[in-house]
């Protein structure tokens, strides 16, 4: 009977070692699925950030670019403004002379 419960002893002792092998073994798995799903996240979230960033970096492309074309067609409407002052100007000045010389 001794030798029965020695052997039933020794089975169990097994059966608990591989059982703590199975654990070992499941959790290394586990942490391993755990590691790749958290890089995928990451990488994810990082595709998804620089998506953002082109977006908005278009965005503030498209502003600048109205922002240019407003201030340009204000100066080129400041110029003509200008330029006509300076052609009635020039008519005045134009007028001046010749009287000036005329009295000469």
């Amino acid at each position: 009977m001794a030798f029965e419960a020695i052997q039933k002893v020794t089975q169990t002792e097994q059966a608990n070692r591989n059982q703590k092998a199975e654990a070992a073994a499941e959790a290394k798995k586990i942490v391993a699925q755990a590691q790749r799903a958290g890089k995928e996240l990451v990488a994810s979230a990082r595709a998804q950030a620089e998506e953002k960033v082109k977006a908005m970096m278009a965005q503030a492309e498209e502003m600048a670019a109205e922002q240019s074309r407003q201030v340009l067609e204000g100066n080129a409407v400041a110029c003509e403004a200008l330029k006509q002052e300076a052609r009635g100007r020039l008519d005045r000045a134009a007028d001046l002379i010749v009287g000036r010389v005329g009295k000469n």
